[in-house]
């Protein structure tokens, strides 16, 4: 599990073909990697991965055909915002992010509003019905609050901090990012469906 809230942007330095997917050399930044071991995960761009190496500036991952085919921003060299798995002592800063990525939006708008930046991106119109007004949604791993929803839609307020501390700075209309939905409004669809399936 993670919060959402980014502890570093790190950045994908080579990438080596496998038989079925990737290996990933990613360069940690300012991630501490002393208390990182081998099988530990780190979501990069809000995907939970596995440490397979260690390296002298960051580490390694493999990525399977898969997990390429239904995200975005792990096949090419590029900044991706890291976080190490959440510890039970640890303080929940955003909200509970599985690091299991549920669908690709798109960006329409990425314009500054004052000292912010408006966000609006276009859902799959599958994930569309777990986003709501004023509810909580991660982009690129990014816990974030919605502030207004139309169709397959949303809209999100970003202040300077957050930009900064991320690897939002590069986004622009067109680029695709990464959706993880609340794990709220999923089990409330379960409980509210059980029992009415055909």
């Amino acid at each position: 599990m993670f919060t959402g809230i980014i502890q570093a942007v790190g950045k994908i330095t080579a990438i080596e073909p496998l038989q079925e997917g990737v290996r990933l050399n990613i360069d940690a930044g300012g991630l501490d990697m002393s208390d990182v071991a081998l099988g530990d995960s780190i979501a990069a761009n809000g995907v939970c991965l596995t440490v397979v190496e260690k390296t002298s500036g960051g580490y390694k991952v493999d990525v399977s055909r898969e997990t390429l085919n239904c995200t975005a921003g792990l096949g090419e060299p590029g900044e991706v915002n890291l976080e190490k798995a959440l510890r039970l002592a640890d303080r929940l800063g955003g909200h509970l992010v599985s690091g299991h990525v549920d669908g690709v939006g798109e960006v329409v708008k990425f314009e500054p509003v004052g000292e912010s930046h408006e966000l609006v991106i276009r859902a799959p119109k599958a994930l569309a019905r777990y986003i709501a007004h004023k509810g909580s949604i991660t982009v690129n791993g990014v816990s974030l609050t919605v502030n207004w929803v139309k169709g397959e839609e949303f809209s999100i307020n970003l202040i300077p901090h957050t930009i900064q501390a991320t690897n939002f700075k590069h986004l622009c209309a067109g680029k695709t990012v990464n959706l993880e939905v609340d794990l709220v409004a999923r089990y409330l669809e379960r409980m509210l469906s059980y029992g009415k399936e055909s």
